[in-house]
Formats: structure tokens, sequence, C-alpha cells
């Protein structure tokens, strides 16, 4: 297997020593270039093409969001933002993801090894799926906003839940989906597995875009129609329990698959909770989170959706659930909104 060749972009010299250090002591990786500013980096990309880069979002002169706006402008390339866990850094990454980043990491508070080689598992793994993830153009992604349809109207709901997971890759696919969902969409649930610290911000966002409510997933809620729940916290599973009148529950136990909040976690629970009266998606993302608890959930009767190849930035657990049958249909991601809300849309009663 070929290496994924890494170029990082940070103005500060220790950052880029160390990132560098815990990338290139990682399986699959070789660094191949380190840029102080955007200049630096401008002329390396062309120079050493690299699969990947690593890109601060804060810097003196063209800041990082500026500079991923011209790279995915002008040579696209998959990209991985580092930003600070500041309320001010989150927003930021949330931008970052919608101009085409394929996910964002945050910086470690201290320039301790300590720290960093704690980081590092994390972070090498996201950069070698990042490496060999889709790239979506500037102009492509605008020609998606311009072809997506106003959410859904007159509206009437068959009483199922919708799950979805997603990782990388799944920050703009939520864009691109939940704007569709009308304003009494089903309740439905979501374990988005992005950067620690951003989702209160992918909350935020969501909400200025989305007719239903977006809000964070809170232990002992009651999930109800015309919302979305989003697991926020890294220290806690997200699960369904009851049914009827299924409720959130927050459960501290250790990592699923690795992963905390665990997609896995939440599918299965609502296989056993709602069975047949739930819709499940796997959305783009790296890993096999999620594709065990699709297969639990298509064997308690519910539908399962899978976002395709072309469409997805990373296909691996869309992939992964496929292999297992876990995925009933496979639908590109701007058919999977529509999908779903049909799947729990009430059909009128036909005349005698």
């Amino acid at each position: 297997m070929s290496l994924a060749r890494v170029l990082i972009v940070d103005d500060s010299l220790t950052m880029r020593a160390l990132i560098s250090q815990i990338l290139e002591n990682s399986e699959g990786i070789d660094v191949v270039g380190a840029a102080a500013n955007a200049d630096e980096a401008r002329e390396m990309m062309i120079a050493l093409k690299p699969d990947v880069m690593t890109l601060d979002i804060e810097m003196p002169g063209m800041n990082g969001l500026q500079f991923l706006e011209e790279t995915m402008r002008e040579r696209p390339m998959p990209v991985v933002m580092l930003s600070t866990l500041t309320q001010k850094g989150a927003k930021a990454s949330i931008e970052a993801a919608r101009l085409g980043a394929l996910d964002s990491f945050p910086k470690p508070t201290s320039t301790s090894m300590e720290e960093f080689n704690r980081l590092a598992p994390k972070l090498a793994a996201l950069v070698i799926a990042a490496a060999s993830g889709k790239v979506i153009s500037s102009e492509e992604r605008h020609e998606r906003r311009q072809r997506r349809p106003a959410a859904a109207s007159n509206y009437r709901w068959n009483g199922k839940m919708i799950a979805i997971g997603g990782s990388t890759g799944g920050v703009e696919a939520l864009f691109e989906m939940l704007p569709r969902f009308p304003e009494n969409c089903p309740p439905t649930v979501i374990v988005q597995q992005f950067g620690s610290g951003f989702t209160d911000a992918l909350i935020d966002e969501l909400d200025s875009v989305t007719h239903a409510k977006v809000v964070p997933a809170v232990d002992g809620t009651q999930i109800q129609q015309g919302h979305i729940y989003l697991a926020t916290s890294e220290n806690a599973h997200l699960v369904i329990d009851r049914w009827p009148d299924p409720c959130v529950r927050l459960l501290p136990a250790d990592p699923v698959n690795g992963r905390r909040p665990s997609i896995d976690l939440l599918f299965a629970t609502v296989a056993k909770t709602a069975r047949s009266n739930a819709i499940g998606i796997m959305l783009t993302g790296m890993g096999k989170d999620g594709a065990a608890g699709l297969k639990a959930l298509r064997v308690s009767g519910a539908r399962t959706i899978g976002q395709d190849q072309a469409t997805s930035v990373v296909y691996e657990a869309p992939a992964a659930a496929k292999a297992i049958g876990a995925v009933e249909i496979e639908l590109p991601l701007d058919a999977i909104a529509s999908a779903a809300l049909e799947s729990c849309r009430e059909v009128a009663n036909k005349a005698a």
C-alpha cells in the first residue's frame, strides 16, 4: 500500500515539528513538507504534489479559511483542518467543512509530547482516510446547493423515527440533507463523528438552515416530531430507550469499535426499541462503526439506506455496511432525505 503524502501548514514552528513527528511515526504516512504560511504551502503543493494537507485555521496574512477557499477553487485536494476548541475556532471548523475540508481535528492544548501521543492515532487515521477521500470542488458544491429542492410541504407523519450516522464528510452531507426536512419532520437522532468540541457550533449552524428544530441530545428527553437531536459529547453514547414514547439516553460506557459516541450502539438500540418503526441511514465516513448496528436495524424490519460511493467523501463505512447486507437500498446523497421522509409519510386512505 502506498504511503499517504502529507503537507503540514501551520505558522508555529513548534507545532509543525510536533505534528510532523507524530505523523512520521505513524504507519502509512509520509510527511513530504511543512509550510509556515499560504505562500509557502502554495509552492509546495505544486512541487511536492501531496495527497492530503493539514491546515491551521489561525494564521497571519491569508488565514486557513481563505487559503482553503482558494485551494478548493484552484486545485481541489483533501484537507484536514486543525483548530482550537474556542467558540471562534469551532465556528471556523464548520465554515471549513462547508468550504470543502473533509474534517477538522482539535489542536492540542499544550505542546507536550504526552498530549500529542494521546491524539496521534486519531489524527493519523483521519489523515490516511482523508488522503483517499473524494474532494468536491467549489463549483460543484455551488451547483449542488442550487439544485437543492425546498423542504417537503403538507407532510403527514406516520409515527416512524429516523436514525442517522456519519463521520468523515458527514458534516456537509447533513447540510445537504437536513434543509430538505419539513418543519414537522419525523423525530430524528444523529451521531455525527466530528472533531471533539465542535458539535455545539454544528448544531447552531444546522439549526439556522433547517426548517425543523436542531437541538443537542439531552439525557431523558422524549424525542418529538419536528426535532432533530445530535450527540454532542465524546464522553457518552447516544442511545434510544422505550417504545412508544422513545427517549434519549446518554450512556457513559467504554468506546465501541474505538468510537464514542458509537453509531453502532445508536442503531442497535433503535432496532431494539423502534424495530420496523425506524429508518436507518449510513452516511459517508471512515471505519466500520455503524455497519453492525445498521444490520440489526434491517433484521428488525426497519428500512435501511446507505450513501452511494459516487457521492461519499469516504465510502469505507457505507461499504462496510453494504458488505454485510445491512443496506436495503443505496442512494446518492441528494436522494436520501426524500426517500427517508417518504418512508415516514402517512399514506392517505384511498376512496372505496
